[in-house]
């Protein structure tokens, strides 16, 4: 077989390590002390230790001792430690597969008694410190306790819990302990808003039920979530995830019942480090939304692929589907024709889902195209199918429903390639989401927070017309809502509809008057009908109403400078700076208030920085002034 090896691909030969037990080892018989203990430590002490998710430990001898035939039973036959990706995969970090030698290691030392050994070869076995394998975390936090029913399906239950730091910090590790066998897995996102607080609240029991808001999301370029097995190592020097204050977490679980009352009680280990990291990854999702399973279909394909605008190197990679899927792969293909598995799993099983960290990161140039395979069997002879008989399926949060996703963590060789990339990888989730929310708004069309969802979706794509669908659709629902009469004035603004954005921004106001982005919104559409003076007034609302509202200071501090009003107005810009330092239109217009005070050294200073700082769309609308104001300063 030919091997086709392009620039960056390194082929892998051969299959799975079968090397012949060493002579030694066969004269001598096997110990725990030697040569069980680092087996079982390396292998299967992620999960078997004390506090641990696995239903008894595996550290110490007497542990291993009592389970020792089931030891060797489970792992002749290859059903743990679990390891789904296929031979050929990889390398992985923390790989769990065990090689044809340590099986018979296993297996000859229950046959010979499961003896213990010379003390003298024991080793110090891992350290466990309540449970967290990283060591105590600077930080725990403790989500809310939840009673699981005894019986019944499969629950997905978000729970919401304050982050307790003061200003930035800077995360280096992560750790997530259960608290409870009950839990199957966890996704973990940050909310830097209330609104799903606001949900939890709104709930009697502890958590709420339904999707997460798209204001809940990972953290740049970072997978947070746990499975039974996975150990997320401390990141590298150099590399973490920006946590600020005033953010929360929203950790999704899949429960199970167990056959009795569960108390579900997880936590969530944070790690520091003392500086902000010098590169941040970008994630990757590829994955149809458009799900359509018919029943009975037993080999049903689902394909997906993009091509990348930059060079990358993948750092990782986290296949996600439901009890349905039967096989997942994901490959690249680069320019020159060159081709690299990336993940193989032929034999998918919900209950044993990881994030797969790469041991040496895998380039992949500019112009490779990655594909992604799922195959599913919807059929009745799938035992793993949650319905019988098998029942039509389209893509869904539910374990019932079905998903394709596979994402990846990448590395860019700049900061510029870094943001082209998650520019277009955002457009393409970005319409997959939509796809995915329509899909859930036909089953649930009452449902606000998915149509919210679909209509900053929407906005996001450049189609405002589909988004004032959604949004008039939440106003019909709660006519009295001042977030609702807001979120119309946003599309018909986007539309051009200025007199009717100017109606829903004014109703939003009457039912919350201290509703600040509606009053500064209606400050601009009041400004550009030319009414200045009832522009200042719905800004210095907006101001007042919200005192971390950096627009609203920037947009009445421009007003007072064309007012004459310098004094106030430079204090007013200064502020927005502070709330918003990265900020190019506060920085002209605090150039334009000190030019007026005739502070050109600090005008010239500010205005170089608002030219500087200016997106491609800031340049278009500023620059002409910018220089025009630099001109007439000298400049």
């Amino acid at each position: 077989m030919a091997v086709v090896v392009g620039r960056g691909f390194q082929p892998r030969l051969g299959g799975p390590e079968r090397a012949a037990p060493h002579a030694s080892l066969v004269d001598a018989n096997i110990t725990f002390n030697r040569d069980v203990a680092p087996i079982l430590w390396t292998r299967c002490a992620s999960c078997h230790h004390p506090d641990g998710p696995a239903p008894f430990s595996l550290v110490t001898f007497a542990d291993a001792k009592a389970h020792a035939r089931q030891i060797a039973e489970v792992t002749r036959r290859r059903y743990m430690p679990p390891w789904k990706p296929d031979a050929g995969s990889g390398p992985f970090v923390g790989e769990r597969r065990l090689s044809d030698r340590e099986i018979d290691q296993l297996s000859r030392w229950v046959d010979e008694g499961a003896a213990e050994g010379d003390g003298g070869d024991r080793r110090a076995p891992p350290a466990f410190h309540g449970g967290w394998q990283l060591g105590v975390p600077d930080l725990i936090v403790t989500l809310a306790d939840y009673a699981l029913r005894a019986d019944g399906g499969d629950v997905f239950r978000n729970f919401v819990a304050a982050i307790p730091v003061d200003g930035t910090r800077y995360v280096r590790g992560l750790e997530f302990l259960p608290g409870s066998r009950a839990v199957h897995h966890a996704n973990i996102r940050i909310d830097r808003t209330s609104a799903s607080r606001e949900l939890d609240e709104a709930d009697p029991e502890p958590g709420y039920e339904g999707v997460v808001l798209k204001s809940a999301d990972y953290p740049d370029g970072h997978f947070l979530g746990w499975t039974p097995g996975q150990m997320a190592p401390l990141a590298p020097a150099g590399r973490g995830w920006q946590l600020n204050a005033g953010t929360d977490f929203v950790v999704q679980l899949h429960l199970r019942p167990t056959g009795r009352l569960e108390r579900v009680q997880p936590k969530i280990g944070l790690y520091f480090t003392s500086g902000p990291p010098a590169s941040t990854p970008v994630m990757l999702r590829l994955g149809r939304q458009s799900l359509d399973i018919p029943a009975g279909e037993p080999s049903y394909l689902v394909t997906d692929s993009y091509v990348l605008p930059t060079d990358v190197d993948v750092e990782a990679i986290q296949p996600h589907a439901h009890y349905r899927a039967r096989e997942v792969r994901a490959r690249a293909a680069a320019p020159d024709g060159a081709t690299r598995s990336l993940i193989s799993i032929s034999n998918w099983d919900f209950n044993w889902q990881d994030q797969y960290r790469f041991a040496s990161p895998v380039p992949l140039p500019a112009g490779t195209r990655i594909t992604t395979e799922y195959v599913f069997d919807n059929s009745d002879a799938n035992a793993r199918n949650p319905l019988h008989p098998a029942a039509r399926v389209a893509w869904g949060w539910r374990s019932s429903d079905e998903m394709a996703d596979v994402w990846l963590q990448v590395t860019t060789r700049s900061n510029a390639d870094r943001e082209r990339l998650a520019a277009d990888i955002r457009r393409k989730m970005a319409t997959e989401d939509a796809i995915g929310c329509e899909a859930l708004i036909a089953r649930e069309p009452a449902h606000v927070n998915l149509r919210n969802d679909a209509a900053v979706l929407y906005l996001e794509l450049g189609r405002p017309d589909r988004a004032l669908e959604h949004f008039e659709a939440v106003r019909r629902l709660q006519p009295e809502s001042a977030a609702a009469h807001y979120n119309v004035g946003v599309a018909l603004e986007a539309l051009g509809r200025a007199d009717d954005a100017t109606r829903a921004y004014d109703a939003a106001v009457r039912y919350n008057p201290r509703h600040s982005a509606a009053h500064n919104n209606l400050g601009n559409m009041l400004l550009a009908a030319g009414r200045v003076p009832d522009a200042r007034d719905h800004y210095q609302r907006a101001v007042a109403a919200g005192p971390d509202n950096a627009e609203a200071h920037n947009n009445l501090g421009g007003v007072l400078v064309a007012l004459g009003e310098i004094d106030e107005a430079i204090r007013l810009l200064q502020r927005a700076l502070q709330l918003r330092p990265v900020y190019a239109e506060a920085h002209f217009n605090l150039a334009r208030a000190f030019a007026a005070a005739g502070r050109r050294d600090e005008a010239t200073h500010a205005a170089a920085i608002a030219k500087k700082e200016a997106t491609a769309a800031e340049k278009t609308r500023l620059a002409g002034q910018i220089d025009d104001l630099l001109r007439s300063l000298g400049r």
